[in-house]
């Protein structure tokens, strides 16, 4: 049965405003920590020459987003409303080649939600650095793209598998690059140590 986008977000919202309450000590500081300059994925550079404008410099590079009720709520909804919107299928299934990201258009994988989150996130005025495209490995250790988003209460994940947003240490990945948060076609590593994630990930 096809979930209803209002009843979904209404129920989130009401989750939202109890992580609020929830991450009132938590800060800018509980977000990953960067050990330096890595390469891009293949797919995100091939993306990158057939659409050059979403992959400047960024206008405004290294910003947080303060997260209040509201903006809390634009995450929520966006997020819900793509995860419903995409169906799940591979690219071999959508453009019959290994590898391809885009705008998803009724179909697409997980860089292909992320990249339409991050755009409509952007659409609402949420500034592009806050905005990072992540790859991870994730429960069984395949790769996995999420969003990031770089708020004052820490480093929040955007994810297709579920409609619920979690702070990224609280999250059973592994993470391994995201973009710089000075320009969209920079990529940098991730230093993930945290044993819930590497045991997560070893013990299936």
């Amino acid at each position: 049965m096809k979930r209803s986008i209002p009843s979904i977000v209404s129920v989130l919202l009401v989750a939202a405003a109890a992580f609020m309450q929830q991450s009132g000590s938590a800060s800018a500081k509980d977000g990953m920590e960067i050990l330096g300059p890595t390469s891009p994925p293949v797919g995100y550079v091939n993306f990158c020459q057939d659409n050059p404008g979403e992959c400047g410099r960024f206008d405004r590079a290294n910003l947080v987003v303060k997260l209040t009720h509201r903006t809390m709520a634009t995450l929520v909804s966006v997020n819900t409303q793509v995860n419903i919107e995409v169906a799940p299928a591979t690219d071999m299934e959508v453009f019959g080649v290994v590898e391809r990201w885009s705008f998803p258009n009724g179909r697409g994988d997980c860089e292909d939600y992320v990249l339409l989150k991050r755009k409509r996130l952007m659409a609402a005025g949420w500034p592009e650095s806050s905005l990072l495209i992540t790859v991870v490995r994730d429960e069984v250790g395949d790769g996995h793209a999420v969003l990031t988003v770089r708020t004052d209460r820490g480093d929040l994940i955007l994810d297709n598998k579920t409609d619920d947003i979690h702070p990224w240490s609280e999250t059973d990945y592994h993470y391994v690059k995201r973009q710089s948060t000075a320009q969209a076609t920079a990529w940098d590593m991730i230093s993930d140590n945290r044993s819930l994630a590497v045991g997560s990930i070893n013990q299936r």
